[in-house]
């Protein structure tokens, strides 16, 4: 017996039920099990075939990158027999008195400034849309979601005009500036949708202690956004660096070529290729794309997955 002054405390006993071992399960039991483990093996087996059919021509690419020509059409199998590297030092020297590392910097030029202006115009504008109520603001939203609809060989011609009134041909401007000014209608659009879906409250609460409107958009919503944000960026990012249409019209000096353009010089139609060396250089121009989105893969995956903020 128990004083009511004992201070220590009666847990209760809790008792764990023991898993069956495969000696006691019933047969229809065991049935169900190895048609779990069967399904389970079928459908990885499946989906590790399937997942190799899809990085092969990547795997390909790579492996072909250290072939010799006549190697690269003798056999589809990535693996080289005699691996060389030849083919990255003829293309990184080019057929140009530049080497590759110049169209890098020039492709580093065009994308640094694109992606940050399209993370800080897009976050601007999406903050308006979903925060603040003004005339005329649902013609502009249907506006903005009516220029996702609208090809982009439609104002292909009226910017070619519009940037050489301007002076801005052979330069980098016109592939940059627009970003500036939240061109990309789509990045609006999903940043909207994000933050639509982020409470008010700690806005809310933010605003009763003081803080102004870009305060509240700086250390509160940018901080929650940021998924999204990661997303947006690397979408812009590869497809910038993946751009050939808009340096081949707007840059006309070699020297400033990206890398897109870059790989176009080792094409040439009045002789043989070095199909190792063009090879060679595109998979160096892919290496970019890929290490950025296997750093942010999480965030940009919980960017795309989600809709807001959890918990």
């Amino acid at each position: 017996m128990t004083s009511l002054s004992d201070p220590t405390p009666q847990t209760p006993v809790v008792e764990t039920m023991p898993a069956k071992s495969p000696a006691r399960l019933s047969p229809q039991e065991l049935k169900l099990r190895r048609r779990a483990r069967l399904n389970a093996s079928i459908r990885y087996s499946l989906l590790i075939v399937v997942g190799f059919i899809m990085v092969y021509p990547l795997l390909w690419l790579i492996g072909a990158s250290f072939k010799t020509n006549a190697e690269m059409f003798a056999s589809p199998w990535f693996w080289p027999e005699n691996p060389t590297i030849q083919g990255y030092i003829d293309g990184w020297t080019t057929s140009t008195p530049y080497t590759f590392a110049t169209f890098f910097i020039n492709s580093m030029q065009i994308v640094i400034p694109k992606v940050i202006g399209t993370a800080i115009s897009a976050t601007l504008v999406a903050y308006g849309f979903a925060r603040f109520h003004f005339p005329g603001k649902r013609i502009l939203f249907a506006i903005l979601i009516a220029t996702l609809l609208l090809p982009d060989v439609v104002t292909r011609i009226p910017q070619y005009l519009l940037f050489r009134e301007l002076g801005w041909l052979d330069t980098y401007l016109p592939m940059i500036v627009p970003a500036w000014f939240a061109w990309e209608a789509f990045f609006v659009f999903m940043l909207i949708q994000f933050m639509r879906s982020i409470p008010r409250e700690m806005e809310e609460a933010a605003r009763v202690d003081g803080a102004n409107t870009f305060q509240v958009l700086i250390y509160i919503v940018v901080p929650m956004l940021l998924p999204a944000l990661v997303s947006v960026m690397l979408f812009q990012f590869m497809w910038t660096m993946n751009d050939f249409l808009g340096p081949l019209i707007y840059i006309s000096t070699v020297e400033k070529y990206p890398i897109s353009l870059a790989l176009k010089l080792s094409i040439d139609a009045t002789e043989a290729f070095n199909w190792n060396s063009i090879l060679a250089m595109t998979v160096l121009a892919l290496t970019p794309s890929l290490v950025v989105f296997f750093l942010a893969q999480k965030s940009f995956i919980e960017g795309i997955s989600t809709g807001g903020t959890k918990g």
